[in-house]
């Protein structure tokens, strides 16, 4: 190499010229022609194998002060039988193993040397063996293998203290993630590919788990077994008998990398099994926490539901037995319906409160109390009425706007609220199907309005849209209130009508909380059918057929078909009068 260097480090002239560019083909000597082996057998690029060299003599230069452990078999090694011999220990690097730097190798083999030559030993007196019968030839062999790069690999690849084993299922039952990352962590050691990623755990998102399993079903593996070759080729007396020894190495070789790579795939599979069990047992895990989470509630409620029943119960118990504080009939039944709405009003804090001063108080002193009560529960309630019929007036002035005055009303003039109720009651009344529905509503607002104002079946059907984007606190404030109207209008009870009842049922708006299911309503109308107007005691009879439902009710039911048939007939008489005749 020195000759060749000489060789090249003497041309007669500069291999770039100013005068004329003319190319040399060179080779590289001496370390750079050794680096050059290396790279080739190692199948990386220049650059890489730099970086490495580089990584090498930082973390070299960064060693820490070398440990070396005894090993205390050394003097008992073979040196015949060096392929089955722990190189690591022998050089006492049993604890860095394939950690360990060229520096500490030389270090170790350095410590070695002065402690195990056969010349140091046999000046102290020690019998040493002929030739390489000696364990100091075991030494030698080790720091030959661990010193090449390439042999050092192949030793690498069948470390004898690497745990090849494969984690089962049972074992993993418990703590999945820290068991199998164990076994992902040990084998990535052979990959070319550097940021193996991590196994993760159960907060890890899909992108990152398909990544992890995409990359170990692709994985990439270094470790090959020419280390284990039964015959070494360099040993054959011929040509065709290398290539023979050649062959049956190559296919050794093949075969134990299938079952490296078929060894990894099972752990893949496994792991996937076992990570989809975990999810499955997690998954049960937090269903059945949520369903004792959600019984726990219920239970909760449950005993909150019977202490506030039990409350009211001992609340209105006290104020019956005081008479609820009047002697007055009518002041009697007045402080019985604000009592009532302390039940329906008051939690259970207060309403125990309430009952513990009750308890511990005369019937004046009672008395006071319950008034402030119910002072307070009047105010909020008119608080809230006041906040709904805001919103509401703000709803149907959003409305108007939206509407841009074309679609809110006749003519471009705003809805009023009485108006506004019609509308609401006339949507109930004639449902969907009805022939010429929104003419049928129209002329039923216009009959009934007192506005003067005239609506159009296109107002109708943009108004009725707008209200359609009310939210439900909105409506219910706009029903109770047409309700409230209708109640007001139809106080007095209606002439009796027996003809044309309708089967379809009919809810008003704001009805009531209990609503006449289709079951009732057909037993209603056949008792009217079944009980003329001339029977004795007919209602009483009516409400005898309809199970659950008074005499009042019945009653009240009836007036409100007959209003329903009544205006049903108007608005459909008035359609058809203005139809033109064919």
């Amino acid at each position: 190499h020195s000759c060749l260097t000489l060789y090249l480090c003497s041309f007669p002239t500069p291999l770039f010229s100013s005068a004329a560019s003319v190319q040399h083909q060179v080779e590289p000597v001496g370390r750079w022609f050794e680096a050059l082996v290396k790279r080739r057998a190692r199948n990386v690029s220049a650059s890489f194998h730099e970086l490495e060299e580089e990584k090498e003599s930082s973390s070299e230069s960064e060693d820490e002060e070398l440990q070396l452990e005894e090993y205390p078999l050394l003097k008992t090694l073979d040196p015949k039988d060096w392929k089955n011999q722990d190189h690591y220990a022998v050089l006492g690097l049993v604890h860095s193993r394939y950690k360990a730097t060229q520096k500490q190798i030389k270090a170790a083999h350095k410590a070695m040397v002065l402690k195990h030559h056969p010349d140091k030993r046999k000046a102290a007196g020690e019998q040493i063996g002929e030739g390489d019968n000696d364990y100091f030839t075991c030494i030698t062999k080790a720091n030959e293998i661990l010193s090449d790069p390439i042999k050092r690999r192949a030793f690498d690849s069948v470390d004898p203290t690497f745990d090849n084993t494969i984690p089962s299922k049972s074992e993993a039952k418990d703590n999945f993630f820290e068991v199998f990352s164990a076994g992902f962590e040990r084998n990535a050691r052979w990959s070319n590919k550097k940021h193996v990623p991590k196994l993760g755990d159960l907060n890890s998102i899909i992108e990152e788990v398909d990544y992890f399993y995409s990359f170990w079903y692709d994985y990439d593996s270094w470790r090959e077994f020419s280390y284990l070759d039964e015959e070494e080729k360099e040993k054959a007396e011929c040509r065709d008998e290398r290539r023979w020894i050649d062959k049956q190495n190559r296919a050794a070789r093949a075969q134990r990398k299938k079952e490296e790579m078929n060894r990894i795939r099972t752990l893949v599979g496994k792991s996937e099994q076992a990570e989809l069990e975990t999810a499955r047992l997690a998954k049960e895990k937090e269903e059945e926490e949520a369903r004792q989470q959600a019984l726990q509630i219920k239970k909760e409620k449950e005993i909150q539901k019977k202490a506030i029943k039990k409350e009211r119960q001992k609340l209105r118990t006290v104020c019956k037995n005081w008479n609820y504080f009047s002697d007055n009939h009518a002041e009697s039944v007045k402080m019985m319906e604000e009592v009532e709405k302390l039940c329906d009003r008051l939690e259970l804090i207060s309403l125990q409160a309430l009952n513990e001063v009750l308890a511990s108080s005369a019937k004046d002193e009672g008395k006071t109390a319950v008034e402030k009560q119910i002072q307070e529960v009047n105010a909020q309630m008119a608080k809230e009425k006041e906040e709904a019929e805001a919103r509401v007036r703000q709803a149907m002035k959003s409305s108007e706007h939206s509407a841009g005055g074309g679609g809110g009303g006749g003519g471009g003039r705003a809805w009023q609220e009485d108006d506004l109720q019609l509308l609401i009651k006339a949507v109930n009344l004639f449902p969907a199907g009805t022939n010429a529905r929104w003419e049928v509503i129209a002329n039923f607002i216009n009959s009934h309005s007192t506005s003067g104002i005239k609506r159009t079946a296109k107002d109708v059907i943009n108004k009725a849209k707008n209200l359609q984007k009310l939210d439900p606190v909105q409506k219910d404030e706009i029903n109770r209130k047409a309700f409230e109207k209708f109640n007001k209008e139809h106080s007095t009870a209606a002439a009796a009508v027996d003809k044309a009842v309708p089967s379809e049922r009919f809810e008003a708006p704001g009805a009531d909380t209990n609503p006449w299911t289709a079951e009732e309503q057909k037993l209603l109308e056949q008792a009217l059918k079944s009980y003329p107007v001339n029977t004795a005691e007919r209602w009483e009879k009516i409400a005898a057929t309809v199970p659950g439902r008074t005499k009042k009710d019945c009653m009240k039911r009836y007036k409100e078909l007959v209003e329903m048939v009544k205006a049903k007939k108007a608005a459909q008489d008035q359609v058809n009068a203005t139809r033109p005749k064919k």
